[in-house]
């Protein structure tokens, strides 16, 4: 379809989509989330449209037209910031989130990848919040609960008396349970591998590029 990004047609795919589009959606993630964590995130707490626009105030959904360009998402995003919880995007990031002014939003909130990118960074220090709260543990048998907590706190930007979003990232590596580095995949273990100089911090994330020829993406010429 003229005018949509491969990417955006790719992240519009069920969550068991094709192997070439997992690729596309990890290598887009923050490097510290392993790529089953980023799919069960964005299948619990985001949204196949990249275009997706979310109002609540009062903790009522406030309905709002359906954007059907990048220019009409963000005329709604301005529009609500500041006055009620407004989520973006492929990972319903946000908006509003260290920003003072609605004119200081940026339209790579409806970036597929860049929204991708400041999503999962952001869910990730989420993750490690909801984790030392419950002191760090490195059971297996644990992690559901942190996760399920994790998704719980990205929806509601609280856990615990804790602002999610606001809060400082405590730095601490979430153990995740799941295959070793033995039993992954290659080609699962190639997808999930940052590109050189990836960022790393939601500090980091809105300052790096896109490295990626996305015009090659799923076959595109």
């Amino acid at each position: 379809m003229k005018g949509i990004k491969a990417t955006d047609r790719l992240l519009r795919l069920p969550i068991a989509y094709t192997t070439t589009a997992k690729r596309s959606v990890h290598q887009r993630s923050d490097p510290s989330l392993k790529p089953a964590i980023v799919e069960q995130f964005v299948a619990s707490a985001g949204s196949t449209d990249p275009l997706a626009v979310t109002v609540k105030s009062g903790g009522r959904l406030i309905l709002v037209p359906k954007a059907v360009s990048a220019d009409e998402a963000m005329a709604i995003v301005r529009e609500y910031a500041g006055q009620a919880v407004v989520r973006v995007g492929v990972t319903q990031f946000p908006a509003g989130v260290g920003v003072k002014e609605a004119g200081d939003l940026k339209p790579d909130l409806v970036d597929a990848c860049q929204n991708l990118r400041k999503g999962t960074a952001m869910f990730a220090k989420v993750l490690r919040i909801v984790a030392k709260l419950y002191g760090n543990p490195t059971s297996k048998d644990v992690f559901p609960q942190i996760f399920e907590d994790a998704i719980y706190a990205w929806k509601t930007g609280e856990f615990e008396g804790v602002s999610v979003f606001q809060a400082e990232d405590p730095g601490t590596r979430v153990e995740v349970p799941g295959q070793t580095r033995e039993e992954t995949p290659a080609e699962e273990e190639n997808a999930a591998k940052p590109e050189e100089g990836e960022p790393e911090t939601v500090q980091e994330v809105g300052r790096a590029g896109i490295r990626i020829d996305l015009s090659r993406i799923g076959g595109q010429p």
